[in-house]
């Protein structure tokens, strides 16, 4: 079987911020950018790698969801437990000051974990959790 990651989702609540966060922080390129009914679906990603995306989509895009579920999504991205996304680099340190000069809010500084990875982690405009493994 061949398989790669092709697109993953994380919500977002602010378009503008989302889109300046993944593009000119992290560095990604913008792949798509749709709106439709006053929501906004962005898709972003590492050049270079044009099979893999980040689909960054409005939580009250799902119609089968009701507002007590939107509610608990945001409450939940708002503190950075509801979506999770793993990237990796040569040089982590160098990425983790990019990051953080940026302003985003930094959750963990580079640190050496007890399994074996040097990772740290931070979160973007809405509140989802982004770490950054050192690659080798």
């Amino acid at each position: 079987m061949d398989l790669i990651i092709h697109w993953t989702f994380l919500n977002h609540d602010d378009g503008d911020a989302a889109l300046a966060f993944y593009r000119d922080t992290l560095g990604f390129e913008l792949r798509n950018d749709v709106g439709y009914g006053g929501m906004r679906w962005l898709t972003v990603g590492p050049p270079g790698q044009p099979e893999t995306s980040v689909v960054l989509t409005p939580p009250a895009a799902d119609p089968g969801i009701t507002d007590d579920e939107r509610r608990t999504i945001t409450e939940m991205m708002a503190k950075g437990t509801f979506g999770h996304l793993v990237l990796a680099s040569s040089d982590m340190d160098a990425a983790f000051a990019q990051v953080q000069a940026s302003g985003a809010e930094v959750v963990q500084e580079p640190t050496d974990q007890p399994y074996g990875v040097r990772d740290c982690a931070f979160r973007d405009p809405a509140g989802n959790l982004i770490r950054i493994n050192q690659l080798g």
